[in-house]
């Protein structure tokens, strides 16, 4: 049995290492007075969410998965279940501490300074490696629309830039054209989308699925192998809890956007994949660079062929939107959660330069990063590059996936009344172990060459940690 003594003390440090983020908060809020920032309201966090999640990844994994066979739908339902276990356990967190940082807030309240660093030093990898894999995803749907692209890769590692530097743009110009930008994009990606997921099913043809399971693996194996690849596609849950901080309402609003985007974006998943099986035969669609334009060719001509009508072209068009949108979105992430991490000195302070709502450094030095990763990648060979980064992403999202779902578990079981609501200790307490033990699952199937890369990534920061560690000893000395 817990002694009455022990929570008093747990709740007072983690009100302490929670103490400096929401200072900080009541600082944001006064930044929004500049005209060119905006506080972001339920639909627009909403946005937020559907357009981090709903980015490159409904748009080209259908192909990434199809040799897997079928069973890849199962991985599908499977990630959903796990991903909606996530965006709760993210909602109730944020609740309890409503400031932009996310996972770095939750695991700083309830582990320290070090597993805060970790969170936010692996999220940052997530990131800036999304970003250049989504330049790259956005590559194949322009080479649609613009075929010559397609055929030097100089020209293909220019529109990958091109395409992250737009957004980053957009980001310095200000919170209220992020959150303008953003809405836009997410109303135009859906009309294509729903166009596949619903009109689709009307010309569905059973003989396109091919084999249930199309690799020689076990069961288990194949749908871990095949998730591995999916959750790329689910990253951005916790969009609405990086950012509390521009939210207006965040103890409300961020776990409703949460909850609101994952759902509608894992339907549009759901059906959006099961009509892209059923359009395109299987034996093209693994080797397909722009499988939603192939589906609606399916749908519109007679021969099925791609790249010759005016539907494939139209989701071509609404792809390129969509991952431009997606960027917008990440790149501000991109720059939050060093921001919350440089106001407590576990990052280098310049990182906490702030205009017009945007921590401006982030979005510069992230999309440098960005940048150099994709010349590397285009200069080095492009064939599977997609694939790789997806990889490296699946790994280090589970980072602050699983210390966000440990703090959970910490202030459940801790006894700290002001952080649980007792009522619902037994659904929370369930949601936090389903999500701990679903991100857990995804490090196991995310492949020996993921781990291995996104530990050499996550072990980097640890020098980092220890000279900005010293430094903030010696400033409070």
């Amino acid at each position: 049995m817990t002694s009455t003594a022990a929570p008093t003390t747990e709740v007072t440090a983690a009100d302490r290492a929670a103490a400096p983020a929401q200072a900080a908060g009541h600082a944001e809020a006064a930044g929004h007075r500049d005209r060119h920032a905006r506080r972001f309201g339920l639909p627009v966090a909403t946005c937020l969410v559907m357009g981090n999640i709903v980015g490159g990844g409904i748009f080209l994994l259908p192909a990434s998965v199809a040799p897997f066979g079928t069973i890849s739908l199962v991985a599908f339902g499977v990630l959903t279940a796990g991903a909606i276990a996530l965006a709760l356990v993210f909602g109730r967190l944020a609740e309890r501490l409503p400031q932009t940082g996310g996972p770095y807030v939750y695991a700083r309240a309830a582990f320290g300074d070090f597993a805060g660093f970790l969170a936010a030093w692996s999220y940052w990898i997530t990131t800036w490696v999304s970003n250049a894999a989504l330049a790259v995803a956005a590559v194949g749907y322009l080479t649609v629309l613009f075929p010559a692209i397609g055929e030097h890769k100089a020209a293909m590692c220019l529109a990958a830039l091109a395409v992250q530097w737009l957004p980053a743009l957009a980001n310095l110009a200000g919170t209220r054209y992020v959150g303008a930008i953003q809405l836009v994009a997410t109303v135009l990606k859906f009309a294509p989308l729903l166009l596949v997921a619903v009109g689709g099913l009307f010309f569905f043809d059973p003989a396109n699925l091919g084999p249930f399971r199309a690799t020689g693996q076990s069961p288990v194996g194949a749908v871990s192998a095949a998730a591995a690849i999916l959750l790329f596609s689910y990253l951005g849950v916790e969009s609405a809890a990086v950012s509390a901080g521009e939210v207006r309402d965040p103890a409300r609003n961020v776990g409703r956007a949460t909850i609101l985007g994952t759902v509608s974006a894992a339907a549009v998943y759901l059906l959006g994949t099961l009509s892209v099986f059923g359009l395109v035969a299987h034996e093209k669609l693994v080797s397909s660079q722009a499988p939603f334009t192939d589906a609606v060719n399916a749908m519109f001509s007679a021969d099925g062929r791609a790249g010759g009508t005016w539907g494939g072209t139209l989701v071509a068009c609404a792809a390129v939107i969509s991952m431009v949108g997606a960027l917008n979105g990440w790149t501000l992430l991109s720059a939050q959660t060093p921001y919350a991490a440089a106001r407590d000195g576990l990052f280098p302070k310049v990182f906490e330069t702030k205009k017009r709502g945007v921590p401006v450094v982030g979005v510069l030095v992230t999309v440098a990063l960005a940048s150099g990763l994709t010349v590397y990648n285009y200069t080095a060979g492009s064939e599977g590059v997609f694939e790789v980064l997806v990889l490296v992403t699946t790994f280090t999202a589970t980072v602050p996936y699983l210390l966000s779902t440990a703090a959970q578990i910490y202030f459940l079981l801790s006894g700290q009344s002001g952080r649980v609501h007792r009522g619902r200790l037994v659904r929370d307490g369930s949601l936090a172990g389903l999500a701990f033990a679903f991100s857990m699952w995804l490090v196991a199937g995310s492949g020996y060459a993921a781990v291995y890369q996104g530990v050499l990534f996550l072990f980097a920061g640890v020098l980092g940690y220890a000279a900005m560690s010293a430094r903030k000893h010696r400033a409070t000395a």
